[in-house]
């Protein structure tokens, strides 16, 4: 099978190409190795795919590689929060935009093979919360006024009784609370009424927290474990925002690739939104607790900060039935096994916010 990865060159695209050549497909990838993620070419580029160097937005380069292609994994988005709103126009045009020009040239070339998008639990806004008296009920916008006195908990909006955290499935209503997430389910919707068009299988992963080998680190755009290590590496300790009881589910990258094969590859076709995760969620004191340990007895303990950042959400973690249903799908590296790899692992330096883009394009 010959399979388009975009953003094939970074963190989990990357493993999703090395999965695909371990199985003997032919893969070809589309990266713009945008400098807030890359130097340029990593060294663990796969050698046996084929790269482009180039945006995913420019239409003659997404026909290039859409051309005879059994199957488009798009993996290429601009992540982080998008807690700057002046980044507003870099996230819809490398995630939207992106998404509707490869979309454009895949009818253009008569597309009929399988689309997998990586998606977010970010689109979820918020998990699934359930209070006592009013059942499974949404939690509101954070109250800045309860966050600055440390109560961090969200309150039933019907009663202002607490709320219990449940795990949360794929039926759940969309509710992005950044400008990273509005684009990722902008991304699912694009890719939806396309499928809808032209007839073809589509699945959107949601990826839950995403930890392991090829992280990029020292940017903000790096996933909270990331940031830990980062910190440990220096010397200090991990600060953990609000009280550090917040609840997510981390899944091991090379699982996370895993999921992206079955979903390409599975029959009869994966459909629809698919949460990729463990089910068993952590909370962020525990995880840099982890880390801490597997970096030894003289690490620093983590700092309980009490800070707190609007965009961020309370609790998110994943209901797991349609994945082990539909896609087979069950993660396998253990949370302590996966976080003392993590430790050690190497990682991706990255060039700071704000600097230019590779303008130019080649290929390998």
């Amino acid at each position: 099978m010959k399979v388009l990865v975009t953003g094939g060159a970074g963190f989990i695209g990357s493993h999703v190409v090395d999965a695909l050549v371990d199985l003997e497909h032919e893969v070809r990838v589309l990266d713009v190795l945008h400098p807030v993620a890359h130097h340029g070419p990593p060294a663990y580029l796969n050698p046996a795919a084929k790269y482009v160097w180039g945006s995913v937005d420019d239409p003659d380069l997404a026909r290039q590689c859409v051309k005879d292609i059994d199957a488009v994994s798009h993996q290429a988005a601009m992540v982080g929060l998008g807690a700057d709103l002046q980044d507003l126009s870099a996230y819809a045009r490398h995630n939207d935009l992106g998404t509707a020009v490869l979309l454009g040239e895949m009818a253009r070339c008569h597309f009929g093979g399988r689309l997998v998008l990586a998606s977010s639990m970010v689109v979820y806004g918020e998990g699934r919360y359930r209070c006592a008296r009013h059942g499974i009920v949404p939690a509101g916008p954070r109250d800045e006024t309860l966050l600055r006195e440390g109560r961090f908990e969200p309150l039933c909006l019907g009663c202002g009784g607490p709320l219990t955290p449940e795990a949360v499935p794929e039926s759940a209503p969309a509710d992005p609370r950044n400008v990273y997430a509005a684009t990722k389910v902008h991304q699912e919707h694009l890719c939806a009424a396309f499928a809808r068009e032209v007839g073809v299988p589509f699945a959107a992963l949601r990826y839950h927290n995403v930890f392991g080998p090829r992280m990029q680190k020292d940017t903000p755009y790096a996933g909270v474990a990331s940031i830990f290590r980062s910190a440990l590496e220096r010397g200090a300790p991990p600060e953990v925002f609000e009280d550090g009881r917040q609840l997510r589910d981390f899944v091991h990258v090379r699982d996370v690739a895993r999921a992206n094969v079955l979903a390409l590859t599975v029959d009869p076709p994966a459909q629809g939104p698919l949460n990729v995760a463990t089910g068993r969620p952590s909370s962020i004191v525990e995880m840099a607790d982890a880390l801490c340990r597997a970096f030894g007895p003289e690490a620093p303990r983590p700092v309980i900060t009490g800070r707190y950042r609007l965009g961020d959400v309370r609790h998110v973690f994943a209901s797991t039935e349609r994945a082990a249903r539909i896609l087979r799908f069950t993660a396998e590296i253990p949370f302590a096994e996966g976080m003392a790899e993590f430790a050690t692992a190497p990682l991706r330096a990255s060039l700071e916010a704000g600097a230019q883009g590779p303008t130019r394009t080649r290929t390998r």
